[in-house]
């Protein structure tokens, strides 16, 4: 199948010499809820702009499903949604209108029903009558959605969608782009909660000042960078790990009463075994153990950092 989106050595230098993005290829298949992790000012928001046709690339091309952004501007611009990160609105506009006009701009007949049932989706209809400016941050960041969403696009941007939202707005927004999803809009997403990827996300991708380190399945990266702790707490307290358990790399706790094994969650042999076996023979008895699963953001931590 070919890809909505199709990305091939895009980059971006300011005439001052700043690199924002160093040379970025990357296709998103149709369906997918793809996650574009970084720092701020890692380059999120220039690649989005750029495939959105907001900012022009110094170098590459952008097609989506099979318009380039350039040169077939309206034809990719259809397909697209756009939730930005700044809250940007017509603040005397009401949420109906802002909606409906937004629909208008891209050439889409008037369709009261479609609206209708994109504010029900987004919770927002009980406001339709609502001036943009009388509504709360987490509402005006679905109003954003709901204008993205009014010329029925394909393939939808959202740059930091939850920032600034609540908890439960936010668990509400998951909702909605995992419905959107299911009805085939493809969602391409920047995020610093690394919760709402894991969460949501198909495939994951990296980047660091300005460039993409990584792109891998949520699953496989999950597997293959992830790691187990294994904490042994211990009858008695000790005061040093004994050396012949040296092997094993443990963290002794500041109160001396237990020990972290840390090993790879994809590897077959995961040393558990050989460690109880040296803890018996080092003589230390167990009161309990305790295990943890390595999360995304753990293994974006040391992404991150490797890469410094």
């Amino acid at each position: 199948m070919q890809p909505i989106l199709t990305i091939d050595n895009v980059g971006k230098t300011y005439s001052n010499g700043f690199t924002a993005l160093k040379p970025v290829s990357l296709a998103i298949r149709k369906g997918e809820i793809f996650a574009l992790l970084g720092p701020n000012g890692a380059g999120k928001t220039t690649l989005i702009s750029i495939i959105c046709g907001l900012t022009s690339a110094s170098s590459g091309s952008v097609h989506v499903a099979g318009h380039d952004i350039e040169t077939a501007y309206r034809q990719a611009r259809s397909i697209i949604g756009l939730v930005p990160q700044e809250l940007t609105a017509d603040a005397f506009e009401t949420v109906w209108a802002t909606v409906s006009f937004t629909r208008g701009l891209f050439g889409k007949k008037r369709n009261d029903a479609y609206v209708e049932k994109v504010l029900k989706d987004l919770t927002l209809w009980d406001k339709r009558d609502s001036k943009i400016m009388t509504l709360s941050g987490g509402m005006k960041r679905r109003v954003l959605i709901a204008k993205a969403l009014a010329h029925e696009p394909d393939l939808l941007f959202l740059d930091e969608p939850t920032a600034g939202v609540d908890v439960e707005l936010r668990r509400d927004m998951w909702r909605v782009v995992q419905d959107l999803r299911n009805s085939g809009v493809t969602i391409f997403l920047t995020t610093h909660y690394i919760e709402e990827a894991q969460e949501m996300a198909d495939r994951v991708g990296v980047i660091r000042k300005g460039e993409l380190i990584l792109v891998e399945e949520k699953a496989a990266l999950m597997e293959k960078l992830g790691r187990k702790e294994l904490t042994v707490h211990l009858q008695t307290a000790i005061d040093a790990v004994p050396p012949q358990l040296a092997e094993f790399g443990l963290l002794l706790a500041d109160d001396g009463a237990s020990l972290t094994y840390t090993y790879k969650t994809g590897h077959e042999r995961t040393g558990i075994t050989a460690l109880l076996r040296a803890l018996d023979d080092a003589g230390l008895r167990l009161r309990d153990l305790e295990t943890r699963q390595s999360t995304l953001e753990d293994i974006f931590i040391d992404l991150v950092r490797t890469q410094a």
